[in-house]
């Protein structure tokens, strides 16, 4: 039975030695000069114009992220379902329906309370 993981375990070994040596090839061959330019956030080639701990963020940005991951999670449960609906039994439909409709109505609240309305 222990034999059945000896290639998981080779595997999971040999990907945690190739990462120890890259990070230590990263640490001991690469450049160690800091200078103010280096130190600067980077993104998508655009200079940074303030300071991130300056600038106050929406909360509607947050609460628009948590509902796409929640709905996302539902097609992540939704899909497979569908794949195999005709061999599912009237059970597995009500289970369904009802996982959808308490999504549908956390939807709807969030579009009540103008979550999803921009300025």
């Amino acid at each position: 039975m222990i034999s059945q993981f000896v290639p998981i375990a080779w595997m999971l070994l040999s990907a945690g030695i190739l990462v120890a040596l890259m990070m230590a090839a990263a640490t001991y061959l690469g450049p160690k000069r800091m200078s103010p330019i280096k130190a600067e956030p980077f993104e998508c080639g655009i200079e940074a114009q303030e300071q991130a701990h300056d600038f106050r963020y929406l909360v509607k940005y947050y609460v628009v992220a948590i509902l796409f991951i929640i709905f996302d999670v539902e097609i992540v449960f939704l899909y497979p379902w569908a794949v195999v609906f005709r061999q599912l039994s009237v059970v597995a439909f009500v289970s369904m329906s009802i996982f959808v409709i308490v999504l549908m109505a956390g939807l709807f609240y969030a579009v009540k309370k103008g979550v999803l309305e921009w300025e």
